[in-house]
């Protein structure tokens, strides 16, 4: 505790002074960044406007809830004589951001999420477990499309009048910290994300129906790990013998059963485990198929409960982080503006678990979109501000067996 407030009080000190928008830009990683634009080559053209102005451009759209590229530029030009204090080294034109976005290699914006991911990672490891027999690694896979005008981007065709490109992850459910993504068109289906995987033996991987293919999800069990995902109406399987079950739980049944469809037996020849499970909350029943056989039934039902965090991820990135107006039509644009939404996401958390800030992350991004110009120390003003409506009542939440 002495320690925490040590490294709180200097935190106090060394940001006295400076606007908030740099303090929370402060938490960027420079050695990687410097390095991930390097990798690319994002400045061999670049005669005064670097990477580093670009993401920082980009970032201040999205944490003051800027609607195009030129209202970022505005914005950021009516305080001109702010701007080498915000991180600035050069001014701001709508033809040259727009031009950095279109030309410079996404894939610097890729490796700097990558290295936030990691800092992030780092600093949720203590987070509690979800259930007392679920000790290791939880992760949630899922995937979230986002609709282009195929007009506008025929580079990303979906249906015959509508363009896509969607986002898939792996989130760790400990921390709500996405641990992995990839983008693709909207033609892609889901479960084609699991063959670019390396799964962690003995971690938890939750899933939706939609991954629900027994080749992948052999792979899964034969690198040690374990899967849980919902059950088809149509499976064919036959049941091997039953667990002892405590329907005051929600339980229904807990059997080990092994697939009798030809297909399925040669894609999956183990035996599975079978679970039925009753939702009072929803008065709906659902079945979960998984490899693991060890773990409580209550905490495989509270396990795939916790895979909505993932789905909240998504809703949150779309209404909070500008990803469904793109400030760009090219590919290139398009994925680094992804990018840079991702790394948003994630300085913020990094900020709130560094500074211990109690907050959650929508209320930090509110108090960050009206607060970037200001020179309150960061912690301060996350911890005296109150939000009378941060917009997470009951309006807002979903519910957690929904699919």
């Amino acid at each position: 505790m002495r320690r925490v407030l040590l490294f709180a009080r200097l935190i106090i000190i060394m940001n006295y002074g400076k606007y908030v928008f740099a303090q929370i830009m402060e938490h960027l990683p420079r050695r990687e960044f410097d390095a991930a634009v390097a990798r690319y080559r994002g400045e061999r053209y670049a005669k005064s406007f670097s990477c580093r102005d670009q993401f920082l451009a980009m970032t201040f759209g999205q944490l003051a809830y800027r609607e195009s590229l030129r209202d970022v530029v505005t914005c950021l030009n009516a305080q001109r004589s702010k701007a080498y204090h915000l991180g600035f080294r050069s001014s701001v034109a709508l033809p040259t951001l727009a031009h950095a976005n279109e030309e410079r290699d996404w894939r610097i914006y890729r490796d700097l999420a990558e290295a936030l991911i990691g800092e992030a990672r780092k600093l949720y490891v203590d987070e509690p477990a979800i259930a007392e027999d679920l000790d290791g690694a939880c992760y949630a896979i899922d995937s979230s499309s986002i609709d282009l005008c195929l007009s506008l981007y025929p580079w990303a065709p979906y249906m015959e009048t509508k363009g896509a490109v969607k986002l898939h992850t792996v989130m760790d459910l400990r921390g709500s910290i996405p641990t992995f993504f990839d983008m693709t068109s909207g033609k892609v289906h889901d479960v084609r994300f699991l063959d670019a995987l390396l799964f962690e033996r003995d971690a938890f991987y939750v899933m939706d129906r939609g991954y629900l293919d027994f080749k992948r999800l052999h792979a899964i069990h034969a690198a040690g790990a374990f899967f849980v995902t919902r059950a088809k109406e149509n499976l064919c399987f036959a049941r091997r013998y039953s667990r002892p079950i405590d329907k005051a739980a929600g339980l229904r049944c807990d059997q080990v059963v092994f697939l009798t469809g030809i297909r399925g037996r040669e894609k999956y020849p183990e035996t599975l485990r079978r679970i039925k499970y009753y939702d009072a909350e929803t008065d709906r029943t659902y079945v979960f198929l998984t490899n693991n056989f060890a773990v409580s039934a209550p905490s495989i039902a509270l396990l795939y409960k916790h895979r909505w965090k993932i789905e909240l991820f998504f809703r949150w990135i779309k209404q909070h982080l500008k990803v469904k107006v793109f400030w760009g039509r090219s590919a290139n644009a398009v994925k680094t503006q992804i990018c840079i939404a991702l790394s948003t996401y994630l300085i913020v958390a990094i900020v709130k678990k560094r500074l211990h800030i109690e907050r959650n992350l929508y209320e930090m991004l509110q108090i960050l979109s009206v607060s970037l110009f200001d020179k309150s120390v960061a912690v301060d003003l996350f911890s005296v501000v109150d939000l009378q409506n941060s917009g997470e009542g009951s309006g807002n939440t979903l519910s957690l067996f929904d699919f």
